[in-house]
């Protein structure tokens, strides 16, 4: 028996567990971070937690004599990649990143590429009166200074007490979301600028689309850099994968 852990926390994650589930020969094991009080967990055996670091990564790779390491976080959870990078080093297992692709831009995208949430609340403060903010609750602060700008703010669970937010309404919801949805609420609150992560994937490209529709800018926040490493971009490669090193080793 073969023992795979999957750093989930992406719909990606929970679609891959779900698979290797019905693969005989190997037990999976998802973690995830549990940064969000009701997490979507997949099938099958699910751990919930970080793991103190690069070195706690390490003790529980060998603690649980783990024999591959899949990284399926979000594209924006860059630290857990680079500490997953460095400990599969250390305990010599073979580790593969399903990163989904970026969005590129199209003929009637407005987009404005920053590589920080810093840059991207400068670029508001000179052009946006009604922003739909969808970075998330940890990114809040980097725009609680705008106090001259009404922000809509679009996140899984609602921000901690005593944490600086930019005035507005918060919008509590989950993805996927539909395009009908999504052209609703920019003009239900007339918004004049979307601030997004490039994420990538399908479930929340509708407001993308919906603001090429509208003429709406986009400020794009470019994803950090990740660990070199192998890369694949579907989870049926990652299954194809993990097949070839479970048989050659």
């Amino acid at each position: 028996m073969k023992r795979v852990l999957i750093l989930g926390g992406t719909g990606d994650a929970a679609e891959l567990t779900a698979k290797i589930a019905t693969i005989s020969g190997i037990e999976a094991i998802a973690s995830l971070a549990g940064r969000t009080s009701q997490p979507s967990l997949p099938d099958g055996n699910v751990r919930i937690g970080g793991f103190g670091g690069a070195a706690g990564l390490a003790d529980y790779l060998r603690q649980m004599q783990i024999d591959l390491l899949i990284d399926a976080t979000h594209p924006f959870a860059n630290q857990i990649s680079w500490n997953a990078a460095t400990a599969a080093n250390q305990v010599n297992i073979p580790r593969l990143m399903l990163t989904r692709p970026v969005w590129e831009k199209v003929a009637g995208d407005r987009w404005l590429e920053v590589d920080s949430h810093q840059a991207a609340a400068q670029i508001l403060a000179k052009q946006a009166k009604r922003v739909f903010l969808t970075v998330g609750r940890q990114e809040l602060a980097a725009f609680a200074h705008l106090q001259h700008i009404w922000f809509l703010m679009r996140m899984i669970d609602p921000p901690s007490d005593g944490n600086f937010i930019p005035p507005g309404e918060i919008l509590c919801d989950r993805g996927p979301f539909t395009l009908e949805d999504e052209r609703k609420i920019l003009t239900q609150y007339k918004i004049d600028t979307i601030v997004s992560k490039n994420s990538g994937g399908k479930a929340t490209y509708p407001k993308i689309i919906a603001a090429r529709e509208q003429g709406i800018p986009v400020v794009i926040v470019n994803r950090p850099p990740i660990p070199p490493g192998e890369q694949v971009a579907k989870v049926e490669d990652a299954i194809t994968w993990l097949l070839q090193k479970i048989e050659t080793n």
